[in-house]
């Protein structure tokens, strides 16, 4: 493989493995590579499996229509896509057609409050921009417009050879890609700001192989989140406990003031470091008054983002349906 090795998930024997148990709530599951990586095969596996769990998962599909047009290039004579629109405005239409896809996508996931197992996401088109060449003005203003996108809680990079990725894509018989285009897309996501935070499975083996390796990336993944949100708990009620020694100690003191410093400082102290939020102590009231709690902004960004979302599929719709339908025949 190219560029620099990231922790990976070694695949496991072809088995079909435990059910999958979320741990904590997963909204979406982002699944990104290189082309013939497998994307599509094991994201609609992961879906099922999901929802076979009891999860109300589905498949989505955030393809830029690249495969489309080049096949409606080689019936014209043209060669692929690019031999339609050129290398900048085929990197235009698959930009806008991959976002408008994942807002649709974000959008369902919203409304139907459904887990979204993503067949590509944003980091494949900054990776589409790298390997094809464009400059870094073009990368930026696309990460400006997809900023508006929420990062996946898990994003599963399919690292294959680029070889088999070649030998795999032949034997569909639906695209071409060359070997060099597929080194250069392997170097480019390896190489995004996004990469540390992948989950890289190794997708050389067979489906059944791959598959087992992302469920077991899953569950660690969902592992890994909630060990943080239990040690915050834990904080939090300790600094409880030492903010009411505090208090104790203020309304044994006359003065009231030797006795609440070292109190109260412990309980502000802990509390801190359990929520991250500004936390007030009042030593003569021998009251907690904690500081407005980050959630509720959050939750006004996400509506203001839904609205959003909801807005622009809304302008575009007949666009968008149109292009769906071409994909789909």
């Amino acid at each position: 493989m190219c560029g620099p090795r990231l922790p990976s998930v070694g695949m496991s024997a072809p088995s079909v493995g435990p059910p999958v148990a979320v741990k904590r709530p997963v909204r979406t599951v982002a699944l990104v590579g290189v082309d013939g990586s497998g994307k599509t095969t094991q994201a609609r596996l992961l879906a099922a499996a999901l929802a076979g769990a009891g999860h109300p998962a589905v498949y989505r599909q955030n393809a830029g229509g690249r495969a489309w047009f080049g096949r409606l290039a080689a019936r014209w004579g043209r060669g692929d896509a690019e031999g339609l629109f050129g290398r900048r405005g085929m990197l235009l239409i698959e930009s806008l057609l991959r976002w408008l896809a994942i807002a649709r996508t974000l959008l369902r996931r919203a409304v139907r409050h459904e887990i979204a197992v993503m067949d590509r996401y944003a980091a494949c088109q900054f990776a589409s921009l790298r390997a094809r060449g464009a400059g870094p003005a073009a990368e930026r203003r696309a990460r400006l417009a997809y900023r508006l996108f929420p990062r996946p809680d898990v994003t599963f990079l399919l690292a294959v050879d680029p070889a088999v990725a070649r030998e795999r894509i032949d034997r569909r018989g639906t695209d071409r890609e060359s070997i060099e285009y597929l080194t250069a897309a392997d170097r480019a996501y390896r190489s995004l700001p996004e990469a540390a935070g992948f989950v890289v499975i190794d997708a050389n083996g067979s489906p059944e192989q791959v598959h087992a390796a992302i469920r077991a990336g899953l569950a660690a993944a969902m592992v890994s989140q909630a060990v943080p949100a239990a040690a915050g708990s834990s904080a939090m009620a300790a600094g409880s406990s030492a903010v009411a020694a505090g208090s104790s100690a203020v309304a044994g003191t006359t003065p009231g003031v030797a006795g609440t410093a070292p109190g109260a400082a412990a309980g502000t102290a802990a509390v801190a470091g359990g929520r991250g939020a500004p936390v007030a102590v009042s030593g003569t009231a021998g009251a907690v008054a904690a500081g407005p709690a980050g959630a509720t902004p959050g939750r006004r960004r996400v509506r203001v983002r839904t609205l959003v979302l909801a807005g622009v599929p809304a302008v575009a719709g007949a666009a968008v349906i149109g292009w769906q339908l071409a994909e789909s025949l």
